[in-house]
């Protein structure tokens, strides 16, 4: 069993900390750990699928007596050049993960993973990760290549484990990608951390330039970058369809926040125009949904059409000047997100945890701020 325990640069003054366990489900039964049911959502939909909110499979069809101001499409049927999603949403970090497939070769890629990790009892476990490879299983995927948006400052990535069991259920290890802008965001962060080179140098499989097009089975996909949440963030482009990770997010919600190290409003700005010049029927698929009052569904994606005429911070007639002025206010009103220190220590290792120490257990750190006197 592995262990992980959270700490502080005062650590060694502190008492009571509660060690930080990676369990599998049965151990976490046999400890008599009390979880609340999972209410993670899974549906597979082909790219020309409707904007309909997402139902539960044990829910009732939502009402939809008033009208909707997205366009719908009928079909769906996957169409070659174009492939088959699947959409996952774990609901702790409002994150989607995807599943997307080459119909043709079943050949796939896994976009974004969560890691489950509670805070509170400094418990790792891996719910949602397994409900990819069940997804996996039981369409006779093989994966290809598993693609990071960006280091997460909001969740954990599954990355690491999600190849380690691969390589051993499908014999032969999925690289894990991503910009190669990374290298700074490790560097910045492992100084910050303190984490050893030899846990974040060269973690990653694959590090892709602007632009570089590469393969999913016959399907042709491409690296786009997307700056501005952070510098090193990419969107992936397959077939007519946009994954944007945390840039562009509902239009109900607008954009990602720009405030992180090396983040930039403007480079958003430039992102989402590059993103909005899309032909107007693409799909720009998410990375994060936290639906509103009034909207009680997560949604994956909008096309580019209705981003163009509803996204509250993008749409047409919206300046750069306007959109900055936007953004930063917005931004100074927001709380660092919940798990912003044992994301990103995970992250920047490429999903994987951080090595046992002497004590048999594994550390993060979180600085503490304040206590002088």
């Amino acid at each position: 069993m592995h262990r992980v325990c959270s700490t502080s640069h005062q650590a060694s003054r502190l008492s009571g900390y509660r060690p930080l366990r990676l369990l599998h489900r049965k151990a976490i039964a046999a400890a008599s750990i009390t979880r609340t049911p999972r209410d993670t959502l899974f549906t597979q939909r082909a790219i020309h699928s409707t904007a309909n909110p997402i139902q539960k499979l044990n829910q009732q069809p939502l009402s939809h007596n008033q009208p909707s101001p997205y366009t719908r499409a009928a079909s769906t049927t996957a169409t070659p050049p174009n492939p088959t999603i699947h959409e996952l949403f774990e609901e702790t970090s409002g994150t989607w993960q995807y599943l997307v497939s080459d119909p043709k070769t079943d050949k796939a890629v896994i976009i974004d993973p969560v890691l489950n990790y509670d805070p509170a009892t400094q418990v790792i476990t891996t719910s949602t990760a397994d409900d990819i490879l069940s997804k996996i299983k039981d369409k006779g995927y093989k994966i290809d290549k598993i693609l990071e948006t960006h280091a997460h400052a909001d969740h954990l990535s599954a990355a690491a484990y999600l190849q380690a069991r691969l390589a051993k259920e499908q014999g032969f290890k999925p690289p894990v990608c991503i910009g190669k802008r990374i290298e700074q965001v490790q560097t910045l962060f492992a100084k910050r951390y303190g984490v050893p080179e030899k846990e974040y140098v060269r973690v990653f499989d694959r590090l892709f330039d602007d632009d570089e097009v590469f393969s999913i089975g016959e399907l042709k996909a491409k690296a786009v970058h997307l700056p501005g949440h952070t510098p090193d963030h990419l969107g992936y482009m397959i077939g007519e369809n946009l994954f944007c990770g945390d840039s562009l997010f509902h239009t109900d919600i607008g954009t990602a926040r720009c405030d992180f190290p090396g983040g930039s409003a403007r480079d958003l700005y430039a992102s989402g125009r590059k993103l909005l010049s899309l032909p107007d029927h693409y799909k720009i698929w998410t990375g994060h949904d936290y639906p509103p009052e009034g909207r009680n569904e997560p949604v994956p994606w909008i096309s580019v059409r209705d981003h163009k005429r509803l996204n509250k911070h993008l749409k047409e007639g919206i300046c750069e000047e306007e959109f900055v002025a936007l953004r930063r206010e917005r931004d100074s009103g927001l709380k660092a997100p919940r798990l912003l220190h044992q994301s990103l220590q995970v992250n920047i290792r490429a999903g994987r945890l951080p090595g046992v120490e002497e004590s048999g257990f594994r550390f993060l750190r979180v600085p503490l701020v304040g206590g002088e006197w």
